[in-house]
């Protein structure tokens, strides 16, 4: 594999990121509410993505001919590979056809997966796979799961199915734990195209699907628990997540220093690999960073202030690793009418009383 370009790295840097704070958005909503609030963010979560992504990505994979259930599992397969995520496939039948996300979770990564209840489980199989025959029109096509994570099985698997009559809404999404997934050939797998999914293409898709998950998980947060504990909810777990990865990213982007200028050349690629606009000006001892364009949101809002004022602690949380002594201040948002985001990176003024 060839050494990625400067595009690249900064696509791995934003879906290490948004990956890393979707994770850990489950984990703080379980900490700082319960967890049927997590299992319920999780739900609102993957049925807004479900609506947005699902048919609309058929077509892409080229899954429209197939038989619904095969599709279906097709489609699991093929979208989660794209995003990184490890899947195994398995035909059974024309009416049949399983999917299983293997460990390491991708949703679950490392050693959160040891904290996760299992109603954020339960939240992301009612959002998305009990949708499944909805949205095509198919009232006897369900999902079964056979195993999930948090009751000490075999990773979330489960299989896509076509009964013999029409399904009631909660016959859509069953739970029969214990049947075992069959084995996985992966050359009877369907494989992407790699003239039409070249390696950039599989790197910025692989940043989307994490943004995605980011994008949705703000926007839902405000619209369940209102934007006051978005703001707090989304926030603390943003500012954690920048402390956290802000070495791992910024080694990715090959970026080191630690003055204002090195974090606005931070800040900058960041930007740079979400495909938005970015110019940076150094005036007196600040450094002034202005993006143009909010790819994340794109398409959506308007937006409460929680929505700006979460993601933007990512960065705020990164500058507290990079230099304590910097302060990150917001002078322009576009979600208030501005022309850009504009941030200035200062040093801390010392003060020795108040």
């Amino acid at each position: 594999m060839t050494a990625p370009t400067v595009k690249q790295a900064g696509y791995t840097a934003v879906a290490t990121l948004y990956h890393a704070f979707f994770t850990g958005l489950m984990l703080s909503v379980t900490l700082r509410k319960d967890k049927n609030a997590a299992g319920e963010l999780c739900f609102n979560v993957f049925r807004r993505q479900h609506h947005e992504k699902f048919l609309s990505s058929f077509e892409k994979l080229g899954l429209s001919n197939l038989p619904d259930a095969v599709a279906c599992a097709q489609y699991h397969y093929l979208s989660n590979s794209v995003g990184g995520v490890p899947v195994e496939y398995m035909y059974e039948n024309d009416d049949k056809a399983w999917v299983h996300f293997c460990h390491p979770r991708w949703m679950y990564e490392g050693a959160a997966l040891c904290g996760m209840p299992i109603e954020v489980s339960h939240g992301f199989l009612k959002g998305w796979y009990g949708q499944n025959g909805v949205s095509l029109n198919n009232p006897r096509l369900g999902f079964v799961c056979t195993s999930q994570d948090m009751d000490g099985q075999y990773g979330m698997a489960g299989y896509f199915k076509e009964f013999g009559h029409d399904l009631a809404p909660e016959e859509r999404l069953q739970f029969s734990p214990g049947e075992m997934a069959p084995p996985f050939d992966p050359d009877s797998a369907p494989k992407l195209d790699t003239t039409d999914w070249p390696e950039e293409r599989l790197h910025k898709a692989n940043r989307n699907y994490a943004m995605e998950y980011a994008k949705n998980a703000l926007i839902e947060l405000a619209q369940i628990f209102g934007p006051a504990d978005a703001t707090y909810l989304g926030g603390i777990t943003a500012q954690l997540i920048g402390k956290q990865f802000y070495r791992q990213t910024a080694d990715i982007l090959g970026l080191n220093g630690e003055t204002a200028l090195d974090f606005g050349n931070y800040l900058a690629a960041i930007i740079k690999g979400h495909d938005d606009e970015v110019t940076i000006e150094e005036k007196g001892n600040a450094i002034y960073v202005r993006q143009t364009g909010w790819r994340l949101m794109r398409g959506t809002g308007p937006h409460p202030t929680s929505v700006f004022d979460a993601w933007n602690q990512l960065w705020q949380g990164a500058l507290s690793v990079h230099n304590r002594f910097l302060v990150l201040e917001v002078l322009q948002r576009q979600d208030y009418g501005d022309d850009c985001f504009e941030w200035r990176i200062r040093p801390r003024i010392s003060q020795g009383g108040f």
